[in-house]
């Protein structure tokens, strides 16, 4: 076993030669947007994102489907497969199968099997002084998934939200493997605060983060002030948050979005600074947008210490 549960990472990977190893991953969850084929699209993209996280290739796919036999119609299933198939294919990967139980809440999700070399595997530790912090997808996800569970959400801004979270990570994943980073997670459930936390942390050094240089979506801002925000994020501002040298004059509300729980968000990449050009240029050709150096590691912490400035 080369990664297991120690550094919290996004996938297991066990060797199984000098030059193979095996990456491992499941997840699956309830809708965060209305419509089915939609939502299918997203889980299967948030799914595949933790062997590209490892710096791995997915080689195939089992769904994960909870539904119930009544109180919804079969073609709502049918749509939401429908979704991950295509969005699977977009991986270049087949789904061989899968596990369906009866849950009067839908669910949905791929445990997603993929290779890596042994001597490349992309951790989330292994950040060092003096790398470039680059983050690929925009924020906002979890403050606008709730806004669309309150009918508080433009059409405009499902769109703009569903396409960000159902984009694959296999272009950002590709680049950072073909360049050599120094580690790299993607960006869910615990927020760009959090998942840079088990990074610091894991790897023991001070990371600086800069808020006018982090993507975030417009139409978060407007949300957030309205008081729109996932209970995910407000908890993960609680456990993660308080330990974050806050900058003077950053407002709660802009805490609370580099908090934001995420669905299927960017990669968050260290690489050292000497490869940041080569990363940018590899990313550019893999149609990653936006491209987005945030911050970067300034030196050793034991406790992995954030600090966030305007």
């Amino acid at each position: 076993m080369l990664v297991g549960t120690g550094t919290s990472d996004d996938a297991a990977v066990y060797r199984l030669s000098d030059d193979q190893a095996l990456v491992a991953t499941v997840d699956y969850f309830t809708p965060v947007v209305d419509d089915p084929y939609d939502f299918g699209r997203i889980a299967a993209a948030n799914s595949l994102s933790d062997v590209y996280a490892m710096g791995g290739r997915p080689l195939f796919a089992l769904n994960i489907v909870g539904f119930p036999k009544s109180g919804l119609p079969m073609e709502v299933l049918g749509d939401i497969l429908r979704g991950g198939a295509d969005k699977v294919a977009e991986a270049g990967i087949p789904i061989v199968g899968g596990h369906t139980v009866d849950d009067p809440e839908p669910k949905y999700g791929l445990s997603v099997t993929g290779l890596v070399h042994p001597e490349k595997i992309v951790a989330n530790v292994g950040a060092k002084p003096g790398d470039k912090l680059y983050l690929t997808k925009t924020l906002g996800m979890g403050i606008i998934t709730t806004a669309i569970k309150r009918d508080a959400a433009s059409k405009e801004t499902i769109q703009r939200a569903t396409e960000v979270m159902a984009t694959l990570n296999a272009g950002a994943g590709a680049a950072m493997a073909a360049v050599g980073v120094s580690a790299a997670t993607d960006i869910t459930g615990f927020g760009f605060v959090g998942h840079l936390h088990e990074m610091t942390d894991g790897s023991k050094v001070r990371a600086r983060v800069r808020l006018s240089a982090i993507p975030v979506l417009d139409e978060a801002w407007d949300l957030v002030k309205k008081g729109i925000v996932p209970g995910g994020s407000r908890s993960n501002f609680t456990y993660f948050g308080q330990g974050v040298e806050w900058g003077t004059g950053l407002t709660m509300n802009e805490k609370l979005v580099l908090c934001d729980a995420q669905t299927s968000g960017g990669m968050l990449i260290a690489v050292p600074s000497d490869k940041a050009k080569r990363l940018e240029e590899a990313l550019g050709r893999a149609k990653v947008s936006p491209i987005a150096c945030v911050g970067e590691i300034v030196g050793e912490d034991e406790k992995g210490t954030i600090e966030v400035v305007r």
